[in-house]
This record gives structure tokens, sequence and C-alpha cells, in this order.
């Protein structure tokens, strides 16, 4: 063990067979890891967020409904604690109460700047954690931040752009994750703007999957609810449902319906009936591999 000059507390050294979540089985493994914090448990699933250290006026809110759509799941948020993208999607995390993980280009021991410096507390506080592959006070080389990249697609199960101008380190962290074959999420945005222009790029190549509305980056990222999520705890996470799906849910909850059984029960017509179950799906209430049979809530 070896003291943190920053926080006063210690930093371990990990040993390969504990490196967290996918990044052991990684071709981006690193030969030596730190942390400080508490690593999350084996069960957790990585997603990480990343995009332009000067984002849009409207970007904060834009990460805050997205982290906010990962409640009542087994989802960190991961990314590197740089300003912008990276430390709004960090600071949604902690205020939905969702673990994230923050990966560093320096040292534990070198000196963290400004607003980033108590984002970082607040992780270690909230029981995140911080890691970085280089050793003491190791400062930020230009670099260390590309290693740092490879690191935060490592760990991830997907990896979703924000935002992104045409050259940028999110855009290389996207390269990681393709390159690994996992799965890359981004955001489209208006074509006449820089601030997308990254994101937009990937969308087009085909290389990226979309995310078009916030509240549906977990399906769109196949991160299940955990067992049991009800309407009542999808309302405290800001998702209301419209009063036909909550209709239909409250109905069929625990059952599987094909959807000429469900016609049969409703009197829906087909547009809305479709309509409905996608809201439902999006809420992760209701699955369907086949769009055929619908499951509800597990069933």
């Amino acid at each position: 063990m070896e003291t943190n000059l920053l926080f006063n507390e210690p930093y371990s050294k990990l040993a390969h067979d504990n490196y967290p979540l996918l990044l052991g089985a990684s071709k981006y493994c690193p030969k030596q890891l730190f942390c400080k914090g508490t690593l999350p448990t084996n069960n957790k699933i990585g997603i990480a967020m990343v995009g332009t250290r000067r984002p849009s006026a409207s970007a904060e809110e834009l990460c805050r409904r997205l982290v906010e759509s990962l409640r009542s799941t087994n989802a960190v948020v991961i990314s590197g604690l740089a300003q912008g993208i990276d430390s709004f999607c960090h600071r949604a995390a902690l205020d939905a109460g969702i673990p994230t993980i923050a990966v560093l280009a320096q040292g534990l021991d070198a000196k963290i700047e400004g607003e980033r410096n108590t984002l970082a507390k607040r992780i270690l506080d909230a029981g995140g954690a911080l890691l970085s592959e280089y050793e003491g006070d190791t400062p930020a080389y230009k670099g260390n931040f590309i290693a740092r990249n490879r690191i935060i697609s490592g760990l991830s199960q997907s990896t979703l752009v924000v935002q992104s101008r045409k050259k940028g380190g999110a855009l290389l962290t996207a390269q990681f994750c393709l390159d690994e074959g996992k799965l890359l999420l981004a955001c489209p945005g208006n074509f006449d703007s820089e601030l997308y222009s990254g994101t937009n790029a990937l969308l087009d190549s085909g290389h990226a999957k979309p995310v078009f509305a916030p509240e549906s980056l977990r399906s769109v990222a196949g991160i299940p609810l955990l067992e049991g999520t009800s309407i009542q705890q999808l309302a405290t996470c800001g998702v209301h449902l419209s009063d036909g799906a909550q209709k239909v849910f409250e109905r069929f909850n625990g059952f599987r319906k094909t959807f000429s059984e469900l016609q049969q029960e409703f009197d829906f017509k087909a547009p809305e009936l479709l309509a409905i179950l996608t809201e439902l799906e999006i809420s992760g209430l209701v699955s369907s591999k086949d769009n055929f049979q619908f499951y509800f809530n597990g069933a």
C-alpha cells in the first residue's frame, strides 16, 4: 500500500485477477493498475460515457437524462474525469445514486485541479473508484490520455459518445470500442453543429447505434432492469407511463402474451397498441425477441 498525498488515503496496486468489470479480458488490459476507492462487484455492467470538453449549453441536462435512464439497473458509469461531458456524466451518476468510475491519465498522487478535485472526492465518498495505470505522482502527459481511453473502453460493455467534434479523444475511445467488437452508441444532433459532427459521422458510417431519446439509453444499450422493478420505482426515476401503457402493464404484469391476444383484451387500434408496447419496452417493463410474443416484467 502506498500513501495518496492528495486525499490522505491509501491506494492499492491491483492483481490482474482483480481487474474490475471486463478489463481483465480486454485486449487493452494494462500491465499494471492502481485503484483508490471501491471496485464494483462482478455483476455490475460498465457503460462508458464520453465526449467533448467544450460541450453545448444543453449538454449537462442531456447527460443527466441519459444517466437517469440507468437507474434500477446494475450499470456503472465509466468516464475520464475531464471537463465537459465526462464530468457531467460522473456528476449525474452521483446525483442518481449510480456507481461511477473515473479513469485518470495521471498517477493517483498527482494533483487534480479545481472542480475536478471536488468531483473526484465525491466519487470516492459515494463508494466509487479512481483508476490509473500510472504510479505515484506521474503527471498527465499528452500521450497518457489516449492510453487512458483504451482502459475506459476495456472496462465497459458498451460506449456512448454523447457529443464530439470530428477530432477528439472521445472518437479514439469509440475506435477502441469497435476494435473489440463491443457496442458503440452515439447521440445524433444538429447536422450543422460542429459539436455533433463526430457523433453524426459515427452514425452516418453505420459504426454506431443511435440513441434518439435520452430515456431509451438503457434499452438501446441492452442493460436489463433489476428483477421486480415496478411502475412506482420507475416513477421515482422520472419515468411516467401513459394511461394506456399503465393499463396494459397492470393487466398483464408477470404474463406472456401475443400481439393478437393483447388486441382481443383491449379496444386499442393496432398502431396505438404498438406504440404502447414500444413505450413499455423502452421503460424496461416488456421484452420481446420476435415482436410476436411479449414478456411482461420477466414473465
